[in-house]
């Protein structure tokens, strides 16, 4: 019994001891746990700050507010479109494919460089003047292609658009061509001479794009298919500006999609009809 007895209190501080290790580890884990709402706790102190110098720079001056919109104005008509082969607003980007003029060569304006007029706004560059006069120039080629279509009742063969990308004029390929074939027929040189004489008078691109339907040619013709087809009638449009009505052909391009750009449901005849086209798409840029 004495034994036992010795034993036992031997045995009381090691049950103590372990008693007091795992209190200190789940107070450890407990502690682990809660470390996040430090983190959070800084997070919503640190957007409160934020939203409070917000809120006490809110009052605007007008002044300043002008001066930056009139600036941001500024650079961005200045700016030439990447997208149609431009050098971008900085005049860096595709500095050596690109199509128009680059910012550095035509930084001065009628009035002086970095002269302001009567009204307190920077006067034009040539670039912008060129772009103002393009658009003009665009916006009275549509109208007189409108007219000429509705004088001459072509509503059904002939449209025409202002896309941002220029204007598109959209001719039928029955009032261009036969069936299966890409010679001109007669009747459309009359209607392709006056676009020339419009044409003339622009210095920009002109695109031409020849586009069929999805069904396999199966008349007899020379054509493989229809690759073959739409870009042999897009080619017999361009020969037409260029042999006949000797435009220059440096303004022109040309392609054919065949049936990968449909502008209408193939699965109808309808739709067919209006897949089956060239469009001639005078382009918003600006020549070298």
């Amino acid at each position: 019994m004495r034994f036992s007895s010795k034993s036992e209190k031997m045995n009381e501080p090691d049950v103590s001891t372990r008693e007091s290790r795992r209190r200190a580890r789940r107070s450890v884990r407990s502690d682990a746990k809660d470390r996040w709402m430090i983190t959070y706790a800084d997070l919503i102190t640190l957007l409160l700050i934020f939203f409070v110098m917000m809120y006490a720079m809110s009052r605007l001056d007008v002044e300043k507010y002008e001066v930056v919109t009139s600036s941001l104005q500024h650079t961005f008509k200045g700016g030439d479109s990447i997208l149609e082969l431009g050098s971008g607003i900085t005049g860096t980007a595709d500095r050596y494919t690109h199509k128009n003029p680059p910012a550095s060569a035509v930084n001065g304006s009628k009035q002086g460089e970095g002269q302001a007029d009567s009204s307190g706004q920077a006067p034009l560059t040539e670039r912008e003047l060129a772009f103002r006069k393009q658009e003009e120039d665009l916006a009275n080629l549509m109208m007189l292609i409108e007219s000429y279509i509705k004088d001459n009742s072509l509503e059904d063969q002939i449209h025409v658009a202002d896309l941002p990308q220029g204007i598109s004029i959209t001719l039928n390929d029955r009032f261009l061509f036969d069936t299966g074939k890409a010679d001109l027929k007669s009747g459309s040189t009359k209607t392709l001479a006056k676009l020339a004489s419009l044409f003339r008078q622009l210095d920009t691109v002109i695109s031409i794009e020849g586009h069929t339907d999805n069904l396999p040619i199966v008349y007899a013709s020379k054509y493989k298919d229809n690759w073959e087809l739409s870009g042999a009638r897009a080619l017999s449009v361009l020969r037409f500006f260029v042999d006949k009505e000797k435009l220059d052909p440096q303004h022109f391009q040309y392609a054919g999609y065949a049936d990968t750009r449909p502008a209408a449901d193939n699965d109808t005849p309808e739709g067919r009809s209006k897949n089956r086209r060239v469009e001639i798409t005078v382009l918003r840029q600006l020549q070298e």
